[in-house]
């Protein structure tokens, strides 16, 4: 990304705050002015005290300026936190609404701690660049031209001095600035990869432990903190050298100007006075350019945050669409030699796979494991898009579909049944936070959740934990299954929806799924045979394609894989 574009991009999270930009900008400035008058008022004390005048008015003059300095400057200072706040904040919302309209086959390929990072801490950069970066820069430029006049009236000599010296070392200083820029990317990067490294111990929590691999995963995430550290240090070290060009430039000039402004004292061109006030308004140089300095560091920094967050906004999102009017009518789906694959360089999971699915009644896919049963529901519910062939729900292409119209149609329950943190009823209606509390009651008893919500010290509010870890297996796949009955589906996706449960509740489960295949259409994925033995009809996928269709029965009979897969369930003698 150009430097320009990056810069308009940061731009433009100040737009809507300008207003009060400027007003804490000019408060700043008020500040700075009164500081300025200070070696002024100085230079008046001097005068007075080497003629024998009373000192009450210079003094006097002195400590207003320092009270108005200080209080307007406070305010302005406040200002410009807040509106960092609300600068962040809107970074965050923009960002976050990106991250979650993104397409899952984008979120596949990021790593969870490195978008975290993005979220929390390279927005808080913006913060720092977007309001001292930049404002105070703006500031500080104003003060340094003050102090520039100020020291013009003292001796023009000794301001051509200064300069001199200020504008070779500050020359040197803006080589540094580019190599801020990289090495500051370079650490944020390192820290989002060190938040992946956790996240990725942290999700498998209970099989680090029951691995024994604790002091593996903290050596893992060691090394990864390292390396940020090391990113880190290229960051400060190139940051310090610009710091202590900055003070060098001061003290040299200081030393530069002491030396001629001496003999100029001296030969009697200059005033004792106007050279103390002189040396004044030259350390009062160290302010303006020093926030200079760290405003260039600061923008460096915003503007290597700016492209890792550009990073994800560039990133296409699924269009957003209104669901349609409720529709009750069991849905038909029809895949016609569909061909995928999940990237250009990954094998064919899909190669011709055609079957159909006739509006209502139930239908199973099974097959050994990496035949693309389960991509079947990633292609339905538009994680991915198929290269070729067709595939139509009600005879229409599932491409003309709005994706919000399509999605509301469909009910799907995944194989490991993720669940929410937060409360069980806030998991139960995630899918339909409209449902009634009837229809939520009557959800829990069809999944035989009832002795559950009986057991929960809060019943239906009470919390289930990170990925709800406080339930088992079993009760996580049915608190799944009710959420997605909740949704009142046309077409109810179920992959491997019984795996965690015992007999009596397969059993119960496998009841329901007839209720419901009765109203609507079911299409579920089995590996327990068992599940689906009287399913209406029973898809047999190998290898990415469709090698049989038909009843358990006439399966059994006619198709040798499918023989097999029974006999090694008993399910034939």
């Amino acid at each position: 990304m150009r430097g320009d574009t990056v810069i308009k991009e940061l731009l433009a999270y100040i737009r809507p705050h300008r207003g009060i930009l400027i007003v804490g900008g000019v408060l700043g400035l008020i500040g700075s002015l009164a500081g300025l008058a200070m070696p002024l008022l100085a230079k008046y004390v001097v005068d007075a005290f080497g003629e024998n005048r009373s000192m009450t008015g210079p003094l006097l003059g002195l400590t207003v300026a320092v009270l108005v300095g200080a209080v307007v400057s406070a305010g302005g200072m406040y200002l410009m936190e807040r509106t960092g706040e609300a600068v962040v904040l809107g970074a965050r919302r923009k960002l976050v609404d990106r991250m979650l309209r993104l397409k899952v086959a984008d979120v596949d390929r990021l790593k969870p701690g490195d978008l975290l990072s993005r979220v929390t801490g390279d927005t808080t950069l913006l913060r720092a660049v977007l309001t001292n970066g930049i404002v105070n820069s703006v500031g500080s430029v104003f003060m340094l031209a003050g102090a520039i006049v100020m020291m013009a009236t003292m001796d023009g000599v000794l301001l051509l001095v200064t300069l001199l010296v200020v504008v070779v070392i500050g020359g040197l200083t803006g080589l540094i600035m580019p190599r801020i820029q990289r090495a500051q990317k370079g650490a944020q990067e390192a820290v989002g990869e060190m938040g992946s490294v956790l996240d990725r111990a942290l999700q498998a929590y209970r099989t680090v432990k029951a691995s024994g691999a604790e002091e593996r995963e903290i050596g893992v995430v060691a090394d990864a903190a390292e390396r940020a550290r090391d990113r880190g240090l290229q960051v400060a070290g190139w940051t310090s050298l610009a710091g202590v060009a900055t003070w060098m430039a001061v003290q040299i000039a200081f030393l530069c100007v002491l030396a001629v402004g001496g003999s100029r004292v001296a030969s009697g061109a200059l005033e004792v006075s106007a050279l103390i006030a002189f040396l004044l308004y030259l350390f009062y140089l160290v302010a303006p350019i020093g926030q200079l300095v760290e405003g260039a560091v600061q923008l460096q920094q915003g503007l290597a945050a700016m492209k890792r967050i550009k990073e994800i906004e560039d990133l296409p999102a699924e269009p957003v669409s209104d669901p349609a009017p409720f529709d009750s009518r069991p849905l038909g789906v029809t895949f016609s030699d569909v061909v995928f694959r999940y990237g250009d360089d990954r094998p064919l999971v899909h190669d011709g796979v055609s079957f159909e699915v006739p509006p209502g009644g139930l239908t199973a896919l099974v097959g050994p494991s990496g035949a693309g049963k389960s991509t079947v529901f990633a292609l339905l519910e538009r994680f991915y898009e198929h290269q070729s062939g067709a595939i139509t729900l009600d005879g229409r292409e599932i491409g003309d579909w709005p994706l919000g119209e399509l999605r509301a149609a469909l009910g799907y329950v995944e194989q490991d049944a993720p669940v929410l943190a937060g409360t069980l009823r806030e998991n139960l209606l995630f899918a339909a936070q409209d449902a009634t509390e009837d229809e939520l009651r009557r959800a829990i008893t069809r999944t035989r959740l009832d002795d559950l919500v009986a057991r929960l010290p809060d019943g239906l509010d009470t919390a289930v934990g990170h990925r709800g870890v406080l339930l088992s297996g079993g009760e996580r796949q049915r608190v799944a299954i009710a959420r997605a009955l909740l949704r009142k589906p046309r077409l109810l996706l179920l992959d491997e929806a019984t795996s965690q449960l015992d007999a009596v509740n397969e059993l119960r489960l496998r009841e329901v799924i007839a209720e419901v295949a009765a109203e609507t259409t079911v299409l579920v994925i089995a590996h327990r045979l068992s599940t689906v033995t009287n399913a209406d009809r029973i898809v047999v996928m190998e290898a990415g394609g469709v090698r049989a269709v038909g009843s358990h029965e006439e399966l059994v009979g006619e198709d040798e894989l499918y023989r097999e897969l029974a006999a090694t369930q008993f399910l034939v003698g």
